[in-house]
């Protein structure tokens, strides 16, 4: 991956993330890193059962891990070249489970300029190692204003 340059970008452009790969003690630590310790992370007796139309077939990985490899990705790419990002919106798809290895990526879909700063929008997603897409969605990331001729 190369760090964003914003004269040079245009849509189209990708961005790749690091793969990982997920496994129970993964899924566990974020457990305790998100305090959230519902049975369907940690429990495979509990993933047994039906959840109305859905059956997981065992513990699945928290969907917000998927967000936290975009959040990385993004600002690996970004953050060397003074940008912030500023919004991030994504779907849940697909259950990730222990064994999966997932990989984010980025497409550029549009920049702008404002008077004080510099826009990407980026779509977003997350996909296993068959190739299905986990988690979709769209990045916003501000980049400092261009220094003005004086």
């Amino acid at each position: 991956m190369t760090t964003a340059n914003f004269d040079a970008l245009k849509a189209g452009d990708s961005i790749d993330g690091p793969a990982f790969a997920v496994s129970r003690e993964s899924i566990r630590l974020f457990c305790d890193a998100s305090l959230d310790y519902n049975p369907l992370h940690l429990d495979d007796n509990y993933m047994k059962g039906d959840f109305g139309k859905t059956n997981f077939g065992g513990i699945i990985m928290h969907g917000m891990n998927n967000f936290g490899l975009i959040s990385r990705m993004l600002t690996d790419w970004a953050l060397p070249a003074g940008a912030i990002h500023r919004r991030l919106e994504t779907r849940w798809l697909k259950p990730v489970k222990p064994g999966d290895t997932i990989r984010p990526a980025g497409t550029v879909k549009a920049k702008q300029t404002t008077a004080n700063s510099r826009w990407v929008l980026v779509d977003v997603a997350v996909q296993n190692q068959r190739g299905e897409t986990v988690a979709a969605g769209e990045a916003m990331l501000e980049f400092p204003a261009s220094a003005k001729a004086g």
